[in-house]
């Protein structure tokens, strides 16, 4: 029996791709949190339009469909607040890409013998972690209010992780438009349909309360499933199907767009 190892200079170039992948990935990372008025933002809205729920809505819980085994609308509403917030927050990471294009950084990393996958994963490894954080921020933040987490520990887990993993997917649609376009304001620009996108799901309202045109939208978009997962983690506790929901969604969702944002780079690469 032949066992194959990777040569020396083989081991040599992967442990070059990883550093050069952590160091990108940690100066993503910090490059978002030296930018409180760019974060702030993802914070803040999606606890205001909780409290704003909550005062609107209140009252429909235990009486409409979908809500009627709902003890508290905030309940309710924390699964879509980590959507929100983390929605919102992905776009910071795109923006920063743009800013590194439009000053030349990005153009001297490609030309650089640096990995190229590498260069992909650090940027969307600090929206990551930024993700992950808003999730434990949103939760921490509502806690005072009554709102409890019925799947225990695990499920706050399950969400921290769901977190990240809907910051890393959106944001590769964010990471591709930036090298397609080089224009922090274009991806700026993506925010209103990122917000229509979660307005056109069952993220504010139950789908059994719906109706007409808009159920049918919100029947076929998969941030409806999404939030759902998170929702029943909350409200109802540890189901096979809601940890797939709110894991496997962002995944599949992170697969194409990394794939878009390989596309873009490789297009970039072509015009060096």
């Amino acid at each position: 029996m032949t066992t194959s190892v990777l040569s020396a200079p083989q081991q040599h170039k992967t442990r070059d791709g990883l550093r050069q992948t952590y160091a990108l990935s940690k100066r993503s990372t910090l490059e978002i949190f030296r930018q409180p008025a760019l974060i702030a933002p993802s914070l803040i809205f999606p606890l205001f339009f909780a409290a704003l729920g909550a005062s609107s809505f209140g009252r429909t819980v235990g009486k409409v469909d979908g809500l009627k085994d709902v003890s508290s609308f905030l309940e309710f509403s924390l699964a879509s607040t980590i959507a929100q917030g983390v929605l919102f927050g992905s776009t910071t990471g795109g923006t920063a890409l743009a800013t590194d294009i439009q000053n030349g950084f990005m153009d001297r990393l490609l030309a650089s013998p640096s990995t190229r996958v590498g260069i992909l994963i650090g940027r969307l490894a600090g929206g990551s972690v930024f993700g992950a954080l808003q999730s434990i921020f949103f939760i921490i933040a509502l806690y005072p209010f009554g709102v409890r987490i019925q799947g225990g520990i695990i499920a706050v887990l399950i969400m921290v992780l769901s977190g990240a993993l809907i910051a890393m997917s959106l944001g590769g649609f964010m990471t591709a438009m930036a090298l397609k376009t080089g224009s922090p304001e274009a991806v700026q620009g993506a925010f209103p349909l990122i917000f229509i996108s979660l307005f056109f799901s069952s993220a504010f309202f139950p789908r059994e309360s719906m109706s007409g045109a808009y159920k049918t939208i919100a029947d076929y978009n998969p941030l409806s499933y999404l939030v759902e997962g998170l929702r029943v983690l909350t409200l109802q506790g540890l189901t096979t199907q809601s940890m797939a929901q709110a894991l496997l969604i962002p995944v599949a969702i992170g697969v194409g767009s990394f794939a878009l944002s390989l596309r873009q780079l490789s297009n970039r690469l072509a015009q060096l």
